[in-house]
């Protein structure tokens, strides 16, 4: 059932939960994260960035495939089609193609330019139904071509986001795309805390959930993250189990290099991988 991402990320903020975004990459990926979000009765965000909208020939391809794919499974938990990471070109196309939800990432501009330019975006969104996140500070690494220094959020200008009527807000507080380097200093709960406290009762949003400790994931929740992201883990479980497959043979016996059956063991890994996050957020049984 495809919604925005406002009703779920507010019953989540209230139920002390969080909803995971699952990055998708193509209709495999597609398919094992609405299966799985169906199986566990659990809402899920279907998180696109512009390099994998681009990969899958476009955003109106993507909100065609995801909305054919929610009607033939018979998914019946709320679902929002999310651009990640947008630019404000990106975010409008968005809104032409259908999605339900976009993110402007205007972390990079001055606060007053990241003002300006959100201000009109949720308009635009909410004129059309759907729901938008915002960030303040920067994400770490890199991921899908959108590099962060890595800032950590200022709770004022957080605030100053917050109150243009987004939906939920991302804050960098330490957080990194990708794998975190064995010398990761952790994230920084004392500015998550003076964020939840500016911001009132704006769901937070956790990017970089790639291997986070379980505790820091169950603290972070208590301190106002309604939505984690998750994308690295997704790959690499994917590539691991397509990688022993090959290195068995198994795509040597009998019709093994069928596509069908070649992916098979990867979208099996994605599966497993949504299902331990949705169990870890605590949104199992929450559509």
């Amino acid at each position: 059932m495809l919604v925005n991402a406002t009703e779920m990320l507010q019953k989540a903020r209230d139920g002390h939960y969080a909803v995971a975004q699952i990055n998708i990459n193509n209709l495999e990926w597609t398919k094992a994260v609405l299966e799985t979000a169906q199986e566990l009765q659990s809402p899920v965000i279907l998180g696109v960035s512009e390099g994998a909208g681009k990969y899958m020939t476009g955003f109106k391809t993507v909100t065609a495939m995801v909305k054919a794919m929610d009607e033939s499974l018979g998914i019946t938990v709320p679902v929002a089609l999310h651009l990640d990471h947008g630019t404000y070109e990106g975010c409008k196309k968005c809104v032409e193609a259908g999605f339900t939800s976009i993110m402007f990432d205007g972390s990079h501009f001055p606060i007053d330019e990241n003002i300006e330019k959100t201000t009109e975006l949720v308009n635009l969104a909410h004129k059309n139904g759907m729901s938008i996140e915002a960030e303040v500070g920067s994400i770490g690494g890199e991921e899908d071509g959108v590099v962060g220094m890595g800032e950590v959020a200022d709770a004022d200008e957080c605030a100053k986001i917050a109150s243009l009527g987004i939906d939920f807000l991302a804050a960098g507080i330490g957080n990194i795309h990708g794998v975190y380097p064995a010398n990761w200093k952790g994230l920084a709960f004392d500015a998550l805390e003076k964020i939840h406290k500016a911001t009132g009762s704006i769901p937070l949003v956790l990017h970089g959930g790639t291997g986070l400790p379980e505790e820091m994931i169950k603290k972070a929740i208590n301190l106002g993250v309604s939505k984690i992201n998750v994308n690295t883990e997704c790959q690499l479980t994917f590539a691991a189990a397509t990688r022993k497959y090959i290195e068995e043979g198994k795509d040597k016996a009998g019709k093994g290099f069928d596509p069908r059956k070649l992916l098979a063991p990867g979208v099996a890994a994605i599966k497993q991988t949504c299902k331990e996050k949705f169990e870890l957020f605590g949104s199992v049984g929450k559509a």
